[in-house]
């Protein structure tokens, strides 16, 4: 083997270990471009052998003779270190003369084809949370697009005044009423599924359809209601530790709420309030023993349940440097806000409408539609107090709190 086809088959080999790393590294297009210079750098190397065959036998034979003479002089004379030279070097001749055809694995046309592959097409979901506020609130049901509904508005009631014998008996002021006005809105949104992707695929695509659209209406109900408490209480009540949600709950909140109040907040809300502890270093925050996600908070003589809500849906507000905002909503969610339902989500299917851009019909799809159709208003704003607790970004922690109205947290 000459010089020439040495430097290709060390070129050669250098190649192969390129496409392997390659295709390890998921670089298909280049692992392809890598393989088309492999196969060049073997042609020429194999037009070159072509041509030295004859100068190849020649010298083998040359490195036979050259290795039988040393091999009988080896014996001979017991120098043992030609011998193992000359056998050596005959050796690595023969190795070093024919290029490496390896299959691979790693190299589709090198064997990779026939190497199966675990796909598995059933569709799996992630884990995510998952909170309706719809069931927190009083959900009306109605069949009109628009109505009014009656309250009696509240008044400081005085009593009856002492009257004396054949005196003259005063006026009471009477009852007073007030109206609640609802006007239904319409929430829609429509997907597109090929028929091709329904008919094939071996998952329930149409299942999944309609399992995405329920969490869309479940998202769009938190909006609203959110939404709604965020317009009519536009001021949050800054809550410095526990002791300003013992507060709303004893007296902004008063008799009235405070035995059917609970505590909305999120993920970070979370973490703050599970860090309280009273003085003995007993946490404030229980867990129900049948329902982990039970949550209770031990505000003094009070205990409240506790709501989470994901921080994606219910965001904590982070706009001050350093500072993270969360919301930490106090009171009855019933009496605060009222959700008139025109008619509940609402599916539709065609393959044969046109929407936007789309035509059913002709792109051979079929259109999912989705309605919702309901209007969200505030009842009672005393019944609620949208309360903030601000900590330092970095961290959420809390500091032990006495048993009773002198405890503190953050």
């Amino acid at each position: 083997m000459n010089k020439k086809m040495r430097e290709l088959l060390a070129k050669i080999n250098a190649k192969k270990e390129e496409v392997r790393n390659l295709v390890d590294e998921g670089k298909v297009e280049e692992a392809k471009n890598a393989k088309k210079e492999l196969q060049d750098l073997q042609d020429s190397f194999d037009l070159l052998k072509d041509l030295d065959d004859k100068e190849y036998e020649d010298a083998a034979g040359t490195i036979l003779e050259g290795a039988g003479t040393v091999l009988t002089a080896a014996t001979e004379e017991r120098t043992t270190d030609a011998a193992e030279a000359a056998e050596k070097e005959f050796a690595n001749a023969f190795r070093s003369g024919f290029p490496k055809n390896d299959m691979s694995e790693g190299v589709l046309a090198d064997g990779g084809y026939t190497v199966p592959e675990d796909i598995e097409t059933r569709i799996r979901t992630r884990r995510d949370a998952k909170m309706s506020l719809r069931q927190e609130v009083e959900v009306i049901p109605v069949k009109t697009k628009s109505g009014q509904r009656t309250y009696k508005k509240r008044a400081q009631q005085t009593g009856f005044k002492k009257v004396g014998e054949g005196g003259k008996i005063g006026k009471k002021e009477t009852p007073q009423f007030e109206r609640l006005t609802w006007d239904i809105d319409k929430y829609a949104g429509y997907l597109p599924v090929t028929n091709e992707l329904r008919e094939d695929s071996d998952a329930n695509i149409t299942q999944l359809l309609v399992d995405w659209i329920g969490d869309e209406a479940r998202v769009t109900d938190n909006n609203l209601i959110t939404g709604a408490i965020k317009e009519k209480l536009p001021t949050p009540v800054e809550f410095a530790n526990l002791d300003g949600i013992k507060k709303a709950l004893n007296v902004t909140l008063g008799q009235a709420f405070k035995s059917t109040s609970k505590v909305y907040t999120n993920d970070d809300g979370l973490q703050w309030l599970d860090t309280l502890t009273d003085k003995n270093g007993r946490y404030l925050l229980t867990v129900s023993p049948t329902d982990p996600m039970d949550l209770s908070l031990t505000a003094g003589a009070t205990k409240v349940k506790l709501r989470v809500l994901p921080n994606d849906e219910f965001p904590s507000d982070t706009e001050t440097a350093g500072k993270r905002k969360i919301p930490m909503w106090v009171g009855d969610m019933k009496e605060l806000v009222a959700l008139f339902d025109r008619k509940k989500t609402t599916l539709k299917w065609t393959d044969t409408a046109a929407a936007g851009d789309l035509n059913a019909f002709e792109e051979d799809l079929t259109l999912v539609r989705a309605v919702l159709r309901e209007d969200v208003e505030i009842k009672d704003e005393k019944a609620f107090v949208r309360g903030q607790v601000t900590i330092d970004d970095a961290e959420v922690t809390g500091q032990n709190t006495d048993d009773d109205a002198e405890g503190t947290g953050n």
